[in-house]
């Protein structure tokens, strides 16, 4: 593992210049704007409510739509089934009046890219009305260099009213693997070009030039090419709506709209902020592999510190930047705001300015997840910044826990938390070349709710209205034939309430000799989607390779099968990265991603959702004994209530049994419900936490509460039955860490930890 030697913040480097070069672009509170740039800065602040709301929807609906026009253009898989797009809406000085309903985290980077460009666009070469620009630089704000945006600002009468951008992920960029994942790069110069924003569009004609510049380093530049065409359209048509509205109500009524909307977020945002106790709150993941024959596990942390009306986020201790993981300060900024506005801002149809206004992010520069020039990036949406982006929803839901109403929108952790990216590509029955990721892992798995089981294969929370495609599109598409697309039992965490299950598919080449794969993963070693407040974690990913078996056989006889076991041949777990992987005729890939984390303690789970989960084959027998507790009957699978409830209140005695300390009870005043197992008493020696079932003392809440707790590291096997040796991928050792109630044997927390870590510091509260 590499040094994680203390290192200094943003906020500890006044001298350092955050300009986009080798260090990530960030934005002062003011903007440095050539005076050659007018802005439109007036509005009006009369404006009925019926006009409002009228207006407000007409710019939701031209956001949409303009996401809408892109995937109608394109026709790629990736726009069209992958959502792996998202317009917005900012005003003149780059406040989000919208994000898209698409991949959030793709509007997460757009304001710093359009800062950017006001402050080194707007002198030299000037931005003008019927520009656009093109940018995809990482360190200035895109996500990794294949997220390409296009950047159109709005003029109404000279002056700049506004701006409409959309992101999209292209399908090859250049570098040194095919798709412009590359999984062995040790600097951005493996990678595909950089494109600092740049104006490919003036005086609304696409300038030849720099088309061509951008397209030469693809692999597919007719594809790179349309999609560009379907930005274009898409920006255009957001634009001339807008103007539309401008014409028809006025300048200074539109941007009185526009002012509202996130001004009217901001006071949702600190109300909601006024209820929340000040503190801090922690989690901590960890990404495996930064290189091909890597084995070690780095570790990601994100802190949020609430003090009273502001939110700073950070991620001190994380592991350095190293190989081919990392991800730029836009990028983790992003990812962060994509819970930030789900969690907190959900009310606001995406329109997260205002909340903006009283967040700072304050990484540390040279971590993996604030990565300086020239760290390799490419691979960062699907490994920094999603380990940068599910624990945050860990860390918010124990901020709002104490609010009562707040609570109510908590979700856990959710599947293919750390994407099993497979890019397959090679030559097709006609001789033409192709390649293409799998798609499916989208369908992922929304993690449990406070008050409910997570949704199966519901998707990814950071793309709102994702889906896949039918597996008859995929084979159309390319050379492959689907065996099976299945939800896989005890997939889910277990809890309270229970995750989302996964899925599995398993495919093979079909009408073409052999197909090549690049494999991009993490979180098959380690649990990723992990529980919270009790909870266990989501099954990992689990990436598997049958050679030679008899499926030719087997199809040709009209054999059904629904095992790869069963076919025979040679069972390979396919390294975590790895780059031309053949696949032959007669060889099966298969790919199962990681389930949506549980809530609370499995043993508080009612039994006869447990019996319903195993009729429903989504949870098996064994597990409904060995995690919850629930003895079923062999025949009728109805619930022996006698047995149940004697098996569980044997497992809390055992778990206590040999805790030598004395227990007090706390008995003071309730101050606050901190999380579902842990409330705050005031106690004889002031503020303390305690058990919310038996009100056990677990310390000053100037402390830890688990140092009071029993602790027991336990195999990663026993969090989910599905989940294999880690020895097959890392050198680490990892285990499953209970800290139990020594009053009454009930989870109080649970941590995917390695066993030299200290207990994680989650919550510490300022009363």
């Amino acid at each position: 593992m590499n040094n994680l030697q203390r290192m200094p913040k943003v906020s500890e480097l006044p001298d350092v210049s955050f300009d986009g070069v080798n260090e990530p672009y960030i934005p002062g509170e003011t903007l440095n704007i050539s005076p050659k740039l007018k802005l439109h800065s007036k509005w009006s602040d009369d404006i009925d409510p019926i006009s409002y709301e009228v207006i407000r929807h007409n710019l939701w609906n031209i956001n949409e739509e303009h996401g809408a026009t892109i995937q109608r253009i394109s026709g790629s898989p990736v726009a069209i089934y992958a959502f792996d797009l998202n317009p917005s809406i900012l005003t003149e000085d780059a406040e989000f009046v919208f994000f898209g309903p698409y991949m959030q985290y793709m509007s997460g980077v757009t304001d710093v890219q359009v800062k950017w460009l006001l402050e080194n666009r707007s002198d030299n070469p000037g931005i003008e009305d019927g520009d656009m620009f093109l940018a995809n630089d990482p360190w200035v704000g895109a996500a990794h260099q294949m997220d390409v945006m296009l950047i159109c600002p709005v003029f109404w009468e000279g002056e700049l009213f506004c701006w409409v951008t959309n992101c999209l992920h292209q399908h090859d960029i250049g570098g040194i693997t095919p798709a412009s994942f590359c999984p062995s790069a040790e600097s951005t110069f493996d990678e595909g070009i950089l494109i600092p924003p740049i104006k490919i569009i003036e005086n609304n004609e696409i300038r030849r030039d720099i088309e061509e510049l951008y397209l030469r380093s693809s692999r597919s530049p007719e594809i790179v090419a349309l999609d560009f065409r379907a930005q274009m359209a898409g920006n255009m048509a957001a634009k001339e709506r807008i103007l539309a509205l401008i014409k028809r109500y006025g300048p200074e009524t539109i941007k009185g709209v526009m002012k509202k909307i996130i001004s009217t977020a901001e006071v949702d945002f600190l109300e909601k902020l006024s209820k929340i106790p000040d503190g801090e709150w922690r989690e901590r993941s960890y990404v495996e592999c930064c290189r091909p024959g890597d084995r070690q596990v780095y570790p990601a942390h994100i802190l949020v510190r609430k003090k009273g009306n502001h939110l700073t986020f950070e991620n001190e201790g994380t592991a350095l930047q190293d190989g081919a993981m990392n991800a730029t300060y836009a990028g983790w900024r992003g990812s962060v705001m994509v819970a930030i506005n789900q969690i907190l801002c959900w009310e606001q149809s995406f329109a997260m300015g205002g909340a903006l206004r009283h967040i700072t992010f304050d990484p540390t520069p040279g971590t993996f997840t604030c990565a300086r020039f020239p760290a390799s990036v490419s691979t960062a949406p699907v490994q920094a910044m999603e380990i940068a982006l599910y624990p945050t929803y860990n860390v918010l839901a124990k901020m709002v826990y104490s609010d009562p109403e707040m609570r109510k929108d908590i979700m856990c952790t959710g599947g293919s938390s750390q994407f099993p990216t497979v890019f397959f590509n090679g030559l097709d029955q006609r001789g033409d070349r192709y390649a293409m990721g799998l798609i499916d892992p989208l369908a992922g798995a929304i993690g449990a709710f406070s008050n409910g089981d997570g949704i199966s294969t519901g998707g990814q929370a950071r793309t709102p209205i994702c889906k896949i495609p039918n597996i008859e599109h995929t084979e159309q598409l390319y050379p492959l034939l689907i065996l099976y697309r299945r939800e896989i039992a005890d997939s889910g965490g277990a809890g309270k309430y229970r995750g989302g299950l996964s899925a599995e598919v398993a495919f093979m080449p079909h009408n073409t000799e052999e197909i090549l794969h690049n494999t991009v993963s993490s979180g098959s070693a380690l649990p990723t989607s992990i529980g919270m407040m009790g909870g266990y974690p989501g099954v990992t990913n689990i990436i598997t390779f049958s050679k030679d078996t008899d499926v030719l056989t087997r199809m040709d006889e009209g054999l059904l099968f629904d095992d790869l076991e069963a076919l025979g041949g040679e069972t390979i777990a396919v390294p975590l990265r790895q780059e031309n992987f053949s696949q032959k005729a007669a060889d099966i890939f298969s790919v199962t991603w990681s389930g949506g984390g549980g809530y609370g303690e499995p043993l508080e789970r009612e039994p006869s959702r447990v019996a319903e989960d195993v009729r429903a084959y989504s949870v098996t027998r064994e597990a409904a004994h060995t995690v919850y507790g629930v003895v079923l009957d062999r025949e009728t699978g109805d619930v022996n209530v006698a047995l149940t409830k004697s098996l569980r209140e044997d497992r809390r005695h055992k778990r206590i049994q040999s805790y030598e300390g004395d227990v007090k009870t706390l008995e003071g005043e309730l101050i606050l419900e901190v999380t579902q197992n842990i409330n705050v008493r005031q106690g004889d020696a002031g503020k303390h936490y305690c058990c919310s079932r038996c009100s056990a003392d677990l310390g000053a809440i100037s402390g830890n509460y688990k140092e009071a707790c029993i602790s027991e590291n336990l195999p990663l096997s026993v969090s989910n039955p599905l989940i294999g040796d880690p020895d097959r991928f890392v050198d680490a050792d990892p285990l499953f860490r209970q800290f139990i109630c020594p009053g009454c044997g009930f989870i109080v927390e649970t941590e995917i930890c390695l066993r030299d870590d200290p207990f994680l510091d989650d919550i510490r509260l300022q009363l």
